[in-house]
């Protein structure tokens, strides 16, 4: 019996040193990654609070390409020129959003601030209680003037709620996050890599301009920049998309 209970006692003693270095290494493993997102912040003069440390981690552990749900839509058209992609016509349908109106002094502090929001409602801030998942791509509402000479700083971060949300979303605990019903749209879509600032958007803008057929189909003032990496990484896989008229 004595050594029953002493064996008990060794494995209850030796399952809660477990547990407590387990907790260590989670803990550990916050701090780095809230520690790594202060410092990219701080390059985007946005401040990344400490009680962002969970929703960082929840998102981090469930990043992996397999675990992301892409948005889908229908392959209307592909425009190649010597091998490149030049764009895509692409259809999306009618869906839920999980929306937020920022309106910072630069792009990137609005994008950051906006994502970090919506970051908390996916990561249980929300009425279910649950971990909502990633989709991607997140998508950033801009606008310019009609001559698509400069950009204006207001923009909407918007995160499309996963299939089996779309019928019932989630509340926001976030007064700030709106869930609006968009559309089915049909979009012209070009790739592009690296940072989104005001210069390198207003670039790629005029860019699928000058190559589109007919731009004069598309909103002249409202675009949409769909990030498909986290405002974190440096070389970012973006698209901007052009919306057909309705």
């Amino acid at each position: 019996l004595a050594e029953e209970s002493a064996d008990s006692a060794y494995h209850s003693h030796g399952s809660s040193l477990e547990e407590e270095a387990a907790e260590r290494m989670d803990d550990e493993e916050q701090e780095r990654l809230l520690s790594y997102w202060q410092s990219v912040g701080r390059g985007h003069q946005v401040d990344v609070p400490r009680d962002m440390a969970e929703p960082i981690q929840q998102l981090t552990r469930n990043n992996s390409p397999q675990e992301r749900q892409s948005i889908p839509f229908t392959l209307i058209q592909r425009k190649e020129k010597l091998g490149d992609l030049l764009y895509e016509k692409r259809q999306y349908g009618k869906a839920k959003w999980a929306c937020i109106k920022m309106k910072e002094k630069q792009y990137e502090q609005s994008i950051c601030l906006g994502f970090m929001k919506l970051m908390r409602y996916i990561c249980e801030q929300n009425s279910s209680g649950l971990y909502l998942g990633i989709t991607i791509p997140i998508v950033t509402i801009v606008h310019t003037d009609e001559a698509q000479s400069a950009m204006t700083p207001a923009v909407t971060v918007a995160y499309y709620l996963p299939e089996v949300l779309q019928d019932e979303p989630p509340h926001p605990f976030d007064s700030d996050i709106i869930i609006e019903e968009w559309p089915a749209t049909i979009v012209y879509s070009r790739s592009f890599r690296g940072i989104t600032n005001e210069d390198s958007i207003m670039r790629e803008i005029n860019l699928l301009a000058a190559i589109l057929e007919s731009p004069e189909l598309c909103l002249r003032d409202t675009f949409i920049i769909a990030g498909y990496t986290n405002p974190a990484a440096a070389n970012r896989h973006n698209e901007i998309w052009f919306l057909q008229r309705p």
